[in-house]
């Protein structure tokens, strides 16, 4: 269990309903350590910001999160949290690793549009 306030997605039925029913979504995929926690911090941050975005976490040892561990996207990635943005339902981005507020809201602004409060 992964200790955010983040929405958890622990199937990949759950999976695939955030993302059918979502148009932009960040799926992070992590365990509760010093590279993954900080990621869920920024995340956790950014949702009152990026109304329009669906912020989720997934345990990466979690059996279902092959559906994010299988991605071709991440092959060769060699740090956790994969960070997985999609729009809708396809990988437009992903990244692996500890990530700054910068560096996720940069991708948030490219990918799904500024945030209200910018």
């Amino acid at each position: 269990m992964l200790y955010t306030n983040l929405t958890h997605i622990e199937s990949t039925a759950e999976h695939a309903t955030i993302l059918n029913e979502n148009e932009n979504v960040m799926v992070i995929c992590g365990r509760m350590g010093p590279m993954c926690i900080p990621v869920y911090g920024i995340a956790e941050e950014l949702e009152t910001e990026y109304k329009h975005v669906k912020f989720c976490d997934m345990e990466f040892d979690n059996p279902a999160s092959e559906v994010i561990r299988a991605l071709p996207e991440v092959r060769g990635f060699m740090g956790i949290p994969f960070t997985i943005y999609y729009k809708n339902g396809k990988v437009v981005k992903a990244t692996s690793s500890i990530q700054s507020r910068a560096q996720v809201t940069a991708i948030l602004d490219k990918e799904f549009g500024a945030s209200s409060n910018a």
